[in-house]
């Protein structure tokens, strides 16, 4: 049947295409970043219960992401082979079996498993989101589609500290269990519920979306072609892709930005406890604050960004607010209302970033071959070794110095270093 000519408003379908696909992957994320964030809030009793010291629970807490790293590739390479409705529900049934597993945990090395397989199991749900966002959207509707799926992290961190600490008082000793076996228990099967329903919203590209309209297909599929056309790198096979140098100066980079944020995530709720509070609601309320500012600037910035098309900038800036939100967090230890104010520009220059972040590597890899895949999940799984690293070097310094300055001033130092290696970035491609 030969396309209509008429003409379609380009603005409305890809908006159509967002409200289709969007909403789900939003919750997924939500989902994903309280099933590995949780164990911050278990952790002010399960270290108790358990005995474990801040170097055991920042090396749990971390060692996540070593099964990411090694599973990240593979999965995202699996994901463009088959398909991400059956990929995705895959990675969504397992991490939420997994993470309710995380009740069963009685020892340092139970933790340490479940959270390494933890790690495996939802390996490639981030990557794989962001490769699929390419088969959707052209390079210009991205940073608005990347601002929401990552949107969820923030507000993940809003909702999930006030439900964790009401879910830990309440079903305390309920049925003989702890709160915190509570909390990894029905937060995970939130995300076997979410992976139950993924075949039926997810669908591969959109040739296959009864959704759209025979010209919105082929409107869709000539941005994407020609998009491609203009890609800045062009790499015929896996080999040269993971040898590309503007891969590893992108993996350093998200290393150094992936090591901020987690070190706040996990250390957060203790910060706060730390200044006397004994309510883990009130915790979890005051644990919230720093991600409700950074949902609020981290969506304003990434209008600007696509409004004004620049992201080189707008990087560099919000790198620099993470570097001083970390810095005054490490320097002013009361009152509580100035910590957490310093964590709020700290959470907002970081997460802002990572918005602008995934924009550039689906720009300069070609999004339609095995090497994009390859190269977006190499980006994330090095970079996230950052997630593993920083908690971890935070609980060694803690149990050693009694406090988490140094290790706050480590991580502001590592943005600045951050700067330097986008700005040697921009010599190689345009960004």
């Amino acid at each position: 049947m030969p396309i209509s000519p008429d003409p379609i408003n380009t603005d409305a379908l890809y908006k159509k295409i967002a409200w289709r696909l969007m909403p789900f992957l939003f919750l997924g994320y939500v989902v994903a970043y309280i099933d590995r964030m949780n164990v911050s809030f278990a952790k002010l009793q399960m270290a108790g219960d358990l005995g474990f010291s801040d170097t055991v629970y920042g090396f749990g807490a971390g060692i996540f992401f070593l099964g990411y790293f090694f599973f990240e590739v593979p999965s995202n390479i699996i994901l463009h082979k088959i398909g991400a409705r059956i990929w995705l529900t895959r990675i969504m049934l397992m991490w939420g079996l997994i993470s309710s597993a995380m009740m069963f945990v009685d020892s340092p090395l139970s933790f340490y498993g479940l959270r390494l397989l933890l790690g495996m199991g939802e390996a490639g749900f981030f990557p794989g989101i962001i490769l699929y966002l390419t088969y959707w959207f052209p390079n210009c509707y991205r940073a608005k589609c990347t601002a929401v799926f990552i949107f969820g992290i923030a507000f993940s961190g809003i909702i999930s500290g006030p439900i964790s600490g009401w879910l830990m008082e309440t079903l305390q000793n309920v049925q003989n269990l702890r709160g915190w076996q509570w909390l990894f228990l029905l937060e995970g099967l939130l995300a076997v519920l979410l992976g139950c329903c993924a075949p039926f919203i997810l669908l591969d590209k959109p040739e296959k979306a009864p959704w759209l309209t025979a010209n919105e297909k082929q409107l869709v599929r000539e941005h994407l072609a020609a998009e491609q056309q203009f890609a800045v790198t062009q790499h015929t096979s896996l080999k040269q892709t993971l040898a590309n140098a503007n891969i590893w100066l992108l993996s350093g980079i998200y290393f150094l930005l992936v090591a901020g944020l987690y070190s706040i995530s996990f250390w957060l709720p203790q910060i706060v406890h730390d200044f006397g509070q004994d309510s883990l609601i009130i915790t979890g309320l005051l644990s919230s604050i720093p991600y409700l500012c950074a949902s609020i600037g981290m969506v304003l910035i990434a209008h600007y960004s696509d409004k004004h098309d620049e992201r080189y900038r707008i990087m560099l800036v919000c790198m620099l607010v993470g570097a001083v939100g970390l810095f005054a967090s490490a320097w002013f230890h009361s009152p509580i209302s100035l910590s957490l104010l310093s964590l709020s520009v700290a959470c907002t220059g970081i997460m802002a970033c990572f918005t602008l972040f995934w924009t550039i590597p689906t720009k300069i890899l070609s999004n339609t071959n095995m090497t994009a895949a390859a190269g977006i999940a190499m980006i994330n799984s090095v970079g996230g070794l950052g997630g593993y690293i920083g908690p971890f070097l935070l609980g060694w310094i803690k149990d050693a110095t009694h406090n988490l300055s140094a290790g706050l001033y480590g991580l502001a130092v590592g943005l600045l270093v951050a700067m330097g290696l986008l700005k040697l970035l921009r010599g190689y491609v345009k960004i």
